[in-house]
């Protein structure tokens, strides 16, 4: 299959420090999580993409039909996993980044897309995911592999009033990592189905550990 997501880049100031890939949430597209790259990028060190969804869904784009909430439509799951993860690998070739150099992560659906794509066991583990308002999927042909995932960290930020994803995925998620190994920083806020604003300092200096400036990674 040839890759064929549409996306944007956002390029790094000098040579890329990491890869950061941000995948959006339902009903939206490419551009809805762009700022967050200076938002937590805000030297410019990383390269950061944001890939649209592939399926049409109101004024935007979907990664998959929800028959459940926290049990995604096996076959759309699968049609946009296998396109992220064609679209993962060529810009890991491309831009010539270690898996271990790389964060996914994403809001919502975006959020459940990056949990598919680093927990895998046939994907390379990334050096982290950044989970804003999603769950680890319950879907037929997938399931979460740990055992070899002890070097990926998380950061889960959850809302405890969301409508949408009620908080108890978030706990749930939290309770698989750590019981696999996985470091988890987890918060849970009074937010709707939004990212907090307050949860974006944190995100930015989680990021900065996981992805740690060249001259820390020298010194």
């Amino acid at each position: 299959m040839i890759a064929f997501l549409t996306y944007r880049e956002r390029q790094p100031a000098a040579k890329a420090q990491g890869l950061l890939i941000l995948h959006h949430g339902r009903g939206t597209d490419e551009l809805d999580l762009l700022p967050l790259a200076d938002v937590l990028d805000p030297e410019r060190r990383l390269h950061v993409v944001t890939p649209r969804a592939p399926l049409p869904f109101l004024d935007g784009y979907r990664w998959y039909e929800t028959p459940r909430v926290g049990h995604p439509d096996p076959v759309s799951f699968r049609f946009s996993y296998d396109a992220l993860a064609e679209l993962h690998d060529e810009l890991l070739q491309r831009t010539a980044i270690a898996p271990g150099r790389t964060v996914l992560g994403g809001f919502s659906m975006g959020t459940v897309m990056s949990y598919a794509l680093g927990l895998a066991a046939e994907r390379p583990a990334p050096a982290g995911i950044l989970a804003f308002s999603g769950f680890v999927p319950t879907v037929e042909g997938w399931t979460a592999h740990l055992s070899d995932r002890q070097s990926t960290r998380v950061l889960i930020a959850h809302g405890q009033g969301d409508p949408v994803i009620e908080v108890g995925f978030a706990r749930r998620a939290r309770e698989l990592l750590e019981s696999g190994g996985l470091s988890v920083d987890y918060r849970e806020s009074e937010a709707t189905h939004t990212i907090d604003p307050r949860d974006l300092p944190r995100a930015l200096r989680w990021l900065g550990e996981v992805l740690p400036p060249d001259s820390v990674r020298s010194g």
